[in-house]
């Protein structure tokens, strides 16, 4: 009897676990569960984490599915010859990739596609006077401390599409490929870079 009942615990405990990874984190279940698409990170180094869940979802890199306010298509404008660099103007400058705001969108926008329902979002935002509160898609568990930087892979010619995916085939941005520690030093490896730990945990 008793091994009957320390097994029924554990499927149950297992169940329960497989459950909450599985279980796909919405916009809302995300603010109730305080986590966010932009987590906080600490200047003193913890590997600590909120919750047992929490934990295991970093360590299985299950992370909430970003939605856009507006659903921007790669695939139109880089088919129209715009380049990753037009719209994500610092890439090649410093560590962020930055996004573009309402006014950049709206300065092409404005005559182009005016019709179209994205379109008419933004030009809404524009007239209230607010921006687009684009979702971050990748990043790195907060408790990993990895600073990227964009600007020494541009210059190493690293296409964009070795961690993004081709974008020319995609709508919205999402994650296609899993930037573990194994991925980021093979890849290294491969470009004959520094594969020191001061060179992406700083």
């Amino acid at each position: 009897m008793r091994n009957r009942t320390r097994w029924a615990t554990v499927f149950f405990a297992a169940g329960a676990i497989t459950w909450a990874l599985m279980k796909p984190l919405s916009p809302a279940a995300e603010q109730v569960s305080g986590l966010s698409s932009q987590p906080q990170s600490s200047p003193v180094f913890t590997p600590a984490h909120r919750t047992m869940i929490d934990a295991i979802r970093d360590f299985f890199s299950r992370r909430p599915t970003p939605v856009q306010p507006i659903a921007y298509t790669h695939k139109v404008h880089l088919a129209n010859g715009m380049e990753c660099v037009n719209c994500h103007v610092n890439v090649e400058k410093g560590a962020i990739a930055s996004i573009p705001n309402i006014t950049f969108c709206m300065t092409c926008h404005q005559a182009i596609a005016t019709d179209k329902p994205e379109i008419k979002k933004m030009a809404a935002l524009l007239a209230s006077g607010e921006d687009i509160q684009w979702q971050r898609v990748y990043n790195y568990s907060p408790t990993a401390h990895v600073k990227f930087n964009h600007a020494p892979h541009i210059r190493a010619k690293v296409e964009c599409i070795t961690c993004h995916g081709d974008m020319r085939q995609r709508t919205v941005a999402v994650r296609t490929v899993n930037m573990t520690m194994g991925f980021c030093i093979n890849c290294h490896k491969l470009k004959k870079a520094s594969v020191d730990c001061i060179t992406c945990h700083f």
